[in-house]
């Protein structure tokens, strides 16, 4: 069977059905094969996503993009400072 990969905002909206059918009196596991995921999909997606507005969603991948940056940026220097200790190290006279 293929997977499918859900986008966050379809993962918020199948969230909020799953939310209705449980409200409706419906147990976890049929209201997940409702909507067509698995049960373990959906305690994995809740703890991720879990009380999440769109507002909050769109500042979590902004977040997310910020902190990709920022670990980029320190990747970097930190190779710039192996280079600078590596050329440093060269440079000493022997002893």
């Amino acid at each position: 069977m293929a997977r499918k990969r859900y986008s966050d905002e379809d993962i918020l909206k199948l969230l909020r059905e799953i939310e209705l059918k449980l409200a409706d009196g419906s147990d976890v596991r049929s209201a997940c094969r409702g909507v067509g995921v698995s049960d373990a999909t959906y305690y994995t997606w809740r703890r991720r996503f879990g009380g999440m507005g769109r507002s909050q969603l769109s500042e979590l991948r902004s977040l997310e993009k910020e902190n990709a940056r920022l670990k980029k940026i320190v990747a970097e220097l930190e190779l710039d400072k192996l280079i600078l200790k590596e050329s440093l190290s060269y440079l000493k006279p022997k002893a």
